[in-house]
């Protein structure tokens, strides 16, 4: 069982910065994490993806030259710099198992408050 606990929405201004953090307890299972995004009335879409144990990262079009994902251990921090009116959604942490087995964060809530 992965335990998935995000931190670091919040409101800010287009053109700002935020870090949310993904602290994950145990990873030895973990083949792949990242972060997905869904907006109201839109679907869940993916962020950022990476490997555990190699260095592939996939990032979303929207997002590529903004974001910067990253991990320390068991920690999976998403670095959004240049914010627009359009990254507003709730953000969740994302893993999966080397079975496949899905995990998914409570969400964050980032917010543009220009």
């Amino acid at each position: 069982q992965v335990q998935l606990v995000e931190s670091g929405g919040g409101l800010v201004q287009a053109g700002g910065s935020l870090t949310l953090t993904c602290s994950a307890g145990t990873i030895n299972s973990v083949m792949f994490m990242g972060w997905y995004r869904q907006a109201p009335g839109k679907e869940r879409d993916l962020v950022a993806l990476g490997a555990i144990r190699s260095p592939f990262i996939k990032y979303a079009d929207s997002v590529k030259g903004r974001f910067t994902i990253s991990r320390d251990n068991a920690n999976l921090y998403l670095q959004m710099n240049k914010l627009k009116p359009e990254d507003t959604a709730v953000y969740y942490c994302y893993a999966m198992e080397s079975g496949r087995t899905e995990y998914w964060g409570q969400g964050t809530q980032v917010t543009d408050s220009s």
